[in-house]
């Protein structure tokens, strides 16, 4: 018998015990995966208003609880686009709105019609709104099929019946999901006369992003510039947070993993304290018989993260489902979910194995057999 083949067959006659603290595995497994998808998603969605306007960088309130509550000025504006480097600069303002129950949180865009090109926006077909019109709307070429409207169809959004006056295209799924409305009506309907909640930067040929952003902060500390997701933890509180609370479920659901894999393999110690002495008397060294310990814990693992990645698939179905996450949560399965599975299950099982393998391995041929 080989020595693989010996670890697999010990998994193998103890299937009951092992297939338990495989699920001790996976509960960990399960949670750390639903959590990370979980929050991905919920930074994917907060974080992509950020790709929507055709921009190098864009410019918010520095450290608000959430992007949307950026809260700047027109004069803001006008500041910046006087700054050496940028090309142009376009203000707009935020807010979210439920159409339904398939479409529970529909980004409006309060923007200028004189800065729709410079936004990256398109008419796909009708026309642009007109500046000072409070009952006209243009909508996201994805949502207006998802709802089936076109130009001379009507919306009840922002507080009234608007109607629609073209379909508009960015080449962004978040942009083109969206609604548009002329910037002045707007405001006066958010009652932010003159306020704005994002600034989308293009820089000048010649010049870099990175220099343009920087200069831009120094001449106003409140302002923050974003150019990546990365960075969108530095205007919006909330995305540290759910940052932070992803690393810490982590790190408590590998601690009480490893505890339960620990106390398991214990128990399995105590009852295989013969087998032990014998492999130790017949010449196996402490290595062999750490190496042994840490195989078992490696199939353990294998088998807790498939367990804990089909629990954790099920887990975020139901999430998804709720009412108050349905349309939220953009359920994406990427490669770094399976990895993340592996080295949960892994760290785990190896954490759980580290005590009992070292037990193991001090324990001499006298001893195990007396303790029998």
């Amino acid at each position: 018998m080989s020595f693989a083949w010996l670890i697999v067959h010990n998994v193998w006659v103890k299937w009951v015990r092992s297939l338990l603290t495989a699920f001790a595995v996976a509960v960990g497994v399960a949670t750390v995966v639903t959590l990370g998808i979980v929050t991905n998603s919920i930074r994917t969605s907060a974080a992509g208003i950020l790709r929507v306007g055709a921009a190098d960088f864009t410019v918010a309130q520095k450290g608000v609880n959430d992007i949307l509550e950026s809260a700047l000025t027109e004069g803001q504006l006008a500041r910046l686009r006087k700054q050496p480097g940028v090309r142009s600069a376009v203000g707009v303002l935020l807010d979210t709105e439920k159409l339904d129950s398939s479409h529970p949180l529909v980004v409006e865009i309060g923007i200028s019609p004189r800065d729709l090109g410079p936004f990256g926006v398109s008419i796909a077909e009708g026309r642009a709104f007109d500046a000072t019109a409070d009952d006209q709307v243009l909508v996201g070429i994805r949502l207006a099929q998802d709802l089936g409207v076109h130009p001379g169809d009507t919306l009840d959004v922002a507080g009234g019946k608007k109607r629609v006056v073209g379909i508009f295209n960015t080449g962004n799924t978040y942009g083109d999901s969206a609604l548009m409305f002329p910037l002045a009506p707007f405001q006066g309907y958010e009652r932010q006369p003159g306020g704005l909640t994002l600034l989308f930067v293009k820089t000048a040929p010649g010049t870099t992003a990175t220099a343009v952003r920087a200069r831009v902060e120094r001449s106003n500390p409140l302002l923050v510039g974003l150019t990546n997701l990365l960075d969108y933890g530095r205007a919006d509180r909330s995305y540290q947070l759910i940052s932070a609370a992803d690393r810490a479920s982590s790190i408590v659901a590998v601690a009480i993993g490893a505890i339960i894999v620990t106390n398991a393999m214990l128990l399995s110690l105590v009852e295989r304290y013969r087998e032990f002495g014998v492999l130790r008397a017949v010449g196996w060294s402490r290595r062999r018989l750490v190496a042994m310990v840490f195989g078992e814990a490696f199939i353990i693992a294998i088998i807790g993260a498939i367990i804990g990645i089909v629990l954790a698939f099920a887990a975020v179905r139901i999430l998804a489902d709720l009412p108050s996450l349905a349309g939220v949560l953009k359920l994406d399965y990427e490669s770094w979910v399976f990895w993340r599975a592996l080295g949960t299950a892994l760290a785990v099982s190896l954490l759980g194995a580290l005590y009992p393998s070292i037990r193991a391995a001090r324990l001499s041929p006298q001893e195990a057999m007396r303790r029998e």
